[in-house]
């Protein structure tokens, strides 16, 4: 790793089938804990049955980079059930099947050219490019689902 050096790290939050729900941009030399915050409170509410929508997820899998109190009480303040790899543990697979949904998310993500490399020197169209790379994701997940047709016959 090179740390100390300049760049930009996504911080992505999906639901458990890849879809993107929320992207952070922040600097590469910033620890992950920091913006666990910024990316729960960046999710939309989630549409589910009548009544209150639920504006955050019940559970949040996430890797050793979250492995702090900080992270864990702020989920806990917000009714989220915290699913966070240890620091200092072997990792095992049973939490690694669940990250690998969000870790295949960013590497869709990571797969568009405007952000395997920076060229854009405000994070701002940076945050743009990726928040517009997730759209992108979700229409094709949602045409590979048939789900744009008005008059689906099936």
């Amino acid at each position: 790793m090179d740390r100390g050096k300049p760049g930009s790290k996504i911080h992505a939050m999906s639901d458990r089938s890849g879809i993107p729900l929320a992207v952070v941009i922040s600097a590469a030399n910033r620890n992950d804990h920091r913006e666990l915050q910024t990316v729960i409170d960046a999710v939309a509410p989630v549409r589910g049955s009548a009544g209150r929508p639920r504006r955050r997820p019940r559970k949040l899998h996430a890797d050793k980079g979250y492995d702090y109190p900080v992270c864990r009480h702020a989920l806990r303040r917000r009714g989220i059930i915290a699913r966070i790899a240890r620091r200092g543990i072997e990792s095992t697979t049973r939490l690694g099947r669940h990250r690998y949904v969000i870790e295949r998310t960013l590497e869709w993500v990571s797969r568009f050219r405007r952000l395997a490399r920076r060229y854009e020197r405000k994070a701002a169209h940076y945050a743009a490019f990726a928040s517009l790379a997730c759209a992108v994701i979700c229409y094709r997940r949602a045409a590979k689902l048939d789900l744009l047709t008005h008059n689906n016959p099936k």
